[in-house]
């Protein structure tokens, strides 16, 4: 009995993707369909590779193509390919060698931004996404010491070669200052400097380019509006009600600037006590899910209070490098996958927004 290719079709459009809410026949999932016999092979090719659902897919497909009449074996392969979330428009050109950029901010200081940032960013290179970070926070670039990155850039006769640790490729001013210089400048010298960063460096074939933007709603996040396209930001928030107060401040720049808030990270949320393993609340509880709830955006999720990821962060060995399978980092991977589908249902949804000038 032979096998046709619309039974294997109609057979796998009970696959849906949870996030885009299509079967993968009508998204364009399935690639290289190839029957022998009684034996078909295919490609189910994502949308990210940070896809957290990725083996059940696979197993779903498998499973309904051998309840095809005459069919005996099947052999499913997964891959990814990032697609762009938004287009560039007026002044804003895209970025040569990167699809997305994602920025990561907060409303205020000291609720571990850069951490968050440093650890979605490996959590993405992780998964096996091409990810590179730029150190936007020009007055205070810690992202070399999160990294462990002490080095003078170089060129290869057009371009800044970026540096390279942990899967990233990396810019930051860090590498271009003395330590305890400090940087004194005015908002065009930074409008500049991000400009340098996102135009004359040498990137090469990223999905994401995390940006690490300064606290609060300054000149870094305008300029990053009206440089380049941008497929969303990020908002750090801890539990507290002063924190929460800034991060909507935060979201509302994001909105009046177009840029799409692609979630809520509450950083600091809980601790858990390593002796007896209870869960104390230190700065409260929720309040970044409900922030998130009240503005309509997504929750991407909590990371707790954990002594290694500070420990990590002062000696350049992120905890994504030194304790992978520890729950703290999974909550980030968490957070990595659920950030990269945002950026996967922007881009099938890609709507077109006027640019907006603020004056």
């Amino acid at each position: 009995m032979s096998v046709e290719q619309q039974a294997v079709l109609d057979a796998l459009k009970v696959v849906q993707d949870p996030d885009l809410h299509r079967d993968i026949v009508s998204l364009g999932f399935i690639k290289d369909l190839k029957i022998d016999g009684e034996r078909v092979a295919f490609t189910i090719e994502l949308t990210t590779p940070a896809c957290p659902v990725k083996d059940q897919m696979r197993d779903q497909a498998r499973a309904a193509v051998l309840r095809v009449p005459g069919v005996s074996a099947v052999d499913v392969q997964l891959s990814a390919r990032v697609r762009e979330a938004v287009s560039a428009d007026g002044p804003r050109q895209s970025i040569p060698g990167v699809k997305n950029v994602i920025a990561v901010g907060a409303g205020k200081g000291g609720v571990g931004k850069t951490t968050v940032a440093v650890n979605l960013a490996i959590a993405l290179a992780k998964s096996g996404g091409k990810v590179g970070i730029i150190d936007g926070d020009i007055y205070g670039p810690n992202v070399p010491i999160m990294l462990g990155v002490k080095t003078q850039l170089t060129t290869d006769g057009q371009k800044i070669v970026p540096a390279e640790k942990y899967g990233l490729q990396i810019i930051s001013m860090g590498f271009l200052t003395a330590d305890e210089a400090p940087i004194i400048w005015r908002g065009p010298m930074l409008h500049g400097a991000l400009q340098q960063f996102f135009r004359e460096v040498r990137w090469t074939e990223l999905d994401y380019l995390v940006v690490d933007l300064p606290p609060g709603t300054g000149d870094v996040a305008l300029s990053l509006s009206q440089t380049v396209p941008v497929a969303g930001a990020i908002v750090v928030t801890t539990p507290q009600q002063v924190s929460l107060a800034d991060s909507r401040r935060a979201v509302a720049m994001y909105k009046k600037l177009n840029i799409p808030t692609l979630g809520v990270v509450e950083n600091m949320s809980y601790f858990t006590c390593p002796n007896c393993h209870h869960e104390a609340d230190i700065f409260g509880h929720g309040g970044g899910e409900q922030m998130a709830a009240d503005l309509d955006v997504p929750f991407i999720g909590r990371i707790p209070i954990y002594q290694p990821i500070r420990e990590g962060s002062d000696t350049g060995v992120p905890l994504l490098i030194s304790e992978p399978e520890s729950p703290a980092a999974r909550a980030f991977i968490a957070a990595a996958e659920r950030t990269a589908a945002q950026v996967s249902i922007a881009s099938y949804n890609r709507p077109t927004i006027p640019l907006t000038v603020v004056r």
